[in-house]
């Protein structure tokens, strides 16, 4: 029983040491959990909604959540509703008998907690009742006379829906459409933001998370990855200040490293059930297994991106047999919730003027509509800036084709992007000439979609700079040979 919790980074630190107990034993036993609610705000002094808190743990598998301590009886029960909504296993309540009052006693006499209880018992909001600070025998003796009278709660079906937490919970349903990672909090991608973190500007990096926040990010992307810098050191830092500012941290926390040791690393700061950015076969099964399975003891989710021994996946079918590989291991293997796994089919961009690259975002719609179709319960994912870099530079034409991708994207089964949310344009506010140029070039709709938007990308580049280009007519030259 890991028990009063109030902060719980530490009793995902106590659950992880108990399955490393229970694999160095070779036995398991039932494992509970429950979380204090320390005042009437509804949330644990680390700052955790009940609904948050259970995100960050299930992981665990418990046999049985719940809430004790700090608060009387009465004034638990919106988050023992809230707790038991979510959570698919038993659940405990064990309260104080009331608030302790000025000389440190407890005023609830048995007969008061067993009317409290009556009537929790009546609406089904617990199956193991108990007694914390200032309970007697006689407290638990009245509480088992009213509540064996009612039919035990029956725990609801599993979440089928992915769940991932900060201090708030984060449920991804198909209503919503798209669900944005702010790109911004990372170091190889935004050159403000490494310039900050060189410096050791930390504040100055805070107040871009905390814009993508304000702009319309549902989850932070943190990356480190920087030759000049202990990138382990500073994502643990980095981490450490977010955790303290509560505008920030109530999103779920991405994780994004090239690096195991800067992933493990964070995964230790992240009290929310955040995501790691990412994992793959490129090492091999073996390696892909171990990283999982840590991920998973960890709390977090996984992106897998489509990559194996062999390279990164640039085929529709490519795309698809990796993925489906790494779904078979995860899932049939290892027991990993689907919905904890988030795949990167690989966004690569289109416009280079290449031939085999003008496919590159058909492929990845056709890959993405048979992966949410074959792999129940996954997302997917991808960093959508990838897609435009052949016009890097001009801003207007960019914005127009990540609308058009993530439009189109969405339609296969796109549910969720990395992304500068304050620099997303509307897709049927671009204007039509510029779209059906760009989209000419996404969904490869004819031989000549690249040379065409490259004039229309220099005539608006043009446009937005202020300069007035010449144009010469075939007259005009006539002119200059009279």
């Amino acid at each position: 029983l890991v028990e009063t919790i109030f902060d719980t980074l530490n009793a995902k630190a106590a659950l992880y040491a108990i399955e490393e107990v229970f694999d160095k034993v070779g036995e398991r036993l039932p494992v509970m959990v429950s979380v204090t609610i320390t005042d009437k705000s509804g949330r644990t002094l680390s700052g955790q909604t009940p609904a948050a808190f259970w995100y960050s743990i299930e992981h665990a598998k418990p046999i049985s959540v719940g809430i004790n301590c700090a608060l009387g009886a009465e004034d638990m029960r919106p988050y023992l509703e809230e707790l038991s909504e979510v959570a698919p296993c038993y659940i405990s309540i064990y309260a104080n008998a009331g608030l302790p009052n000025a000389f440190g006693g407890y005023d609830d006499k048995p007969e008061d907690m067993a009317k409290i209880y009556d009537d929790f018992a009546e609406h089904g909001l617990a199956n193991i009742w108990g007694g914390c600070c200032g309970t007697t025998p006689e407290h638990i003796h009245a509480m088992a006379e009213v509540v064996k009278k009612h039919t035990p709660r029956i725990p609801p079906s599993p979440d089928t829906q992915p769940r991932f937490s900060g201090l708030e919970a984060l449920r991804i349903t198909p209503e919503m459409n798209l669900i944005m990672v702010g790109e911004r909090s990372n170091i190889t991608g935004s050159p403000k933001f490494a310039r900050l973190i060189r410096e050791g500007d930390l504040e100055g990096a805070l107040q871009i998370a905390r814009h993508q926040i304000e702009t319309g990010a549902n989850i932070i992307d943190i990356n480190m990855d920087e030759g000049l810098i202990d990138s382990k050191d500073m994502m643990v830092k980095f981490l450490n200040l977010v955790a303290s500012e509560p505008d920030i941290s109530r999103v779920p926390i991405m994780i994004d490293s090239s690096k195991w040791e800067v992933i493990e690393a964070g995964l230790k700061c992240v009290q929310g059930k955040g995501i790691v950015n990412s994992i793959s076969m490129k090492e091999g099964e073996d390696a892909f297994r171990e990283q999982a399975r840590k991920i998973q003891r960890y709390g977090a989710g996984m992106v897998v991106m489509a990559f194996d021994e062999t390279g990164q996946a640039d085929t529709t079918q490519r795309r698809i047999d990796i993925c489906t590989r790494a779904y078979r291991i995860l899932v049939d293997e290892l027991d990993i919730d689907p919905t904890d796994i988030i795949f990167d089919p690989n966004i690569f961009p289109v416009g280079t003027g290449m031939e085999e690259h003008r496919i590159n975002a058909t492929s990845f719609f056709e890959a993405t509509k048979v992966i949410r179709d074959t792999l129940p319960g996954v997302s997917v994912s991808g960093g959508l800036s990838n897609v435009s870099f052949s016009f890097r530079g001009n801003n207007p034409v960019r914005e127009a084709i990540h609308a058009a991708f993530l439009y189109h994207g969405m339609e296969a089964g796109l549910n969720m992007a990395i992304v500068n949310p304050g620099m997303l344009d509307v897709y049927d506010e671009v204007e039509p000439d510029l779209m059906k140029a760009v989209e000419d070039v996404v969904l490869n709709r004819t031989d000549d979609a690249t040379e065409h938007l490259i004039e229309v990308a220099e005539r608006i580049k043009a446009e937005r700079s202020g300069e007035k280009k010449e144009v010469v007519t075939q007259e005009w030259l006539s002119l200059i040979h009279i």
